[in-house]
């Protein structure tokens, strides 16, 4: 007789037993105020239950201290590079751009760059080093853009990027010992260590606001963040988190995690161990409302699907609403792929970030 064969079965995937598990609609930490008070109040719970979830209490921290080591003129702008400690043994540079012939002190934008070669890649550089005077890219140096918009800019090299990469040089690959990315190192020391990468992300985006309140040419008071990708995961989780910021534009990220994070291959560090208490990204957002947001979203992006996006914003709004903040949520859905926009961005700042009367 011959011996029989398991079924194709859906239940043979261990993807099956884990999806059930997961019930944001259940989630002990999901948005369901249903008013402004309680709301608030949500808030504040929430919020610490994120930072602890984060592990951002387990990251030393440090004074942020900041020295110029570059000065360059670019004509309509000055480009400074800066090393910020954020922590005892962490080191992050930052490029800032400052606007000429805009009256002080300025209006800041954190601008968080994507996966690619750092910070660079936002500010008009290339690879190398090189100058460069036309966009190129996902990113299109829409750090360059807001700072003609008339913002300062503070550019940070996210953590695992560019100059802030491993050194892998101890391991054997004569031997065959593989080489692993930083992002994939760190989210897995991090992990081990009941941290993560969106935790020390976090984390230097604090401090560097710390550090941008030292300086009187600055308005911290009118404080806005935009990030694509990687750099829209960072806006989404440091608006979350850091209620300095009035204003934020998250391009290419805000989706749901049932269909983009979850659903595909993404970098390691995407990913925090236990996120599912807080419910959907949506939920989340109920941490940035009633704080303007902008979703910048491409019709053709195969990693964040646009179907998905408008869902999620669908869902945001309603937590908007219990804020009587509905339209403070507002979208640029463009035809095209993963990359910045920029066609409602930098209006949107401006508008938001405006002087106070």
């Amino acid at each position: 007789m011959p011996i029989s064969t398991p079924e194709k079965s859906k239940d043979l995937q261990p993807s099956t037993a884990l999806w059930r598990l997961r019930r944001p609609d259940k989630a002990p930490h999901r948005f369901d105020a249903t008013d402004a008070a309680s709301a608030r109040a949500w808030q504040t719970r929430t919020r610490l239950a994120l930072a602890q979830r984060i592990g951002l209490s387990q990251i030393p921290a440090a004074a942020p201290r900041a020295r110029v080591i570059d000065e360059v003129d670019k004509g309509d702008y000055v480009r400074q590079k800066i090393l910020l400690r954020t922590g005892p043994n962490t080191l992050m540079p930052v490029y800032m751009l400052l606007p000429r012939r805009v009256p002080g002190p300025l209006p800041v934008v954190l601008a968080f760059h994507g996966h690619g070669y750092g910070a660079k890649d936002i500010v008009g550089l290339w690879e190398d080093g090189q100058e460069r005077n036309t966009p190129d890219g996902y990113h299109k140096d829409f750090g360059v853009a807001l700072c003609r918009a008339g913002f300062a800019v503070a550019a940070p090299e996210i953590s695992c990027f560019g100059e802030r990469q491993t050194d892998f040089s101890y391991l054997n690959t004569l031997l065959g010992q593989p080489t692993p990315s930083t992002c994939q190192h760190t989210a897995m020391l991090a992990f081990h260590l009941g941290i993560s990468v969106v935790g020390l992300r976090v984390h230097d985006g604090l401090r560097l606001v710390d550090y941008l309140e030292t300086r009187r040419d600055l308005d911290t008071g009118r404080l806005g963040a935009m990030g694509i990708s990687g750099g829209g995961m960072h806006t989404f989780f440091s608006t979350c988190l850091d209620p300095r910021i009035r204003a934020c534009v998250v391009s290419g990220y805000f989706s749901t995690f049932r269909d983009s994070i979850l659903a595909m291959s993404h970098c390691a560090c995407n990913y925090v161990p236990g996120l599912a208490e807080f419910g959907e990204m949506y939920d989340l957002a109920g941490l940035i409302a009633p704080r303007p947001m902008l979703v910048e979203a491409g019709n053709r992006d195969p990693i964040f699907p646009l179907r998905a996006v408008r869902a999620s914003v669908a869902k945001a709004r309603a937590a908007y609403a219990v804020f009587g903040a509905r339209d403070a949520l507002a979208t640029d859905y463009f035809e095209g792929r993963h990359q910045i926009s920029g066609r409602r961005a930098y209006d949107f700042l401006q508008r938001h970030l405006a002087p106070v009367n």
